[in-house]
């Protein structure tokens, strides 16, 4: 097992799922069913995945958990592509999202390869 707290990918993915939502409350109001839910869905996948897989008993777990979180941030960053196409999001804050998106992929990836070679 290991303490989620403490990994820095996991409080990325807090942060993360934070702006998020402070970012879709601006949508519209016909998105709240759509875009608005998925990219919430997708977003706190992140994070409660790095905690349900740390809180398993064995790394090949926790390895199948980070590669859910990390399928959902692929989803989520495809939301803000179709977001930001759709003029909901402006370029500064797109660009500023997708570079923390980039990051935390890169986190899980590295990840999974550390505890896949145990």
């Amino acid at each position: 097992m290991h303490n989620y707290k403490e990994l820095n990918v996991w409080k990325r993915g807090i942060k993360l799922t934070t702006e998020i939502y402070k970012i879709s409350q601006v949508f519209p109001t016909e998105e709240r069913f759509g875009l608005t839910s998925q990219m919430r869905r997708s977003a706190v996948s992140v994070p409660s995945n790095v905690a349900e897989g740390a809180g398993r008993r064995t790394d090949g777990e926790f390895v199948n958990f980070l590669g859910i979180a990390h399928g959902s941030i692929c989803e989520l960053e495809t939301q803000l592509y179709v977001s930001y196409e759709l003029g909901y999001i402006e370029e500064q804050r797109f660009s500023g999202i997708t570079d923390e998106l980039t990051e935390i992929q890169k986190m899980l990836y590295s990840l999974i390869l550390k505890f896949e070679k145990k």
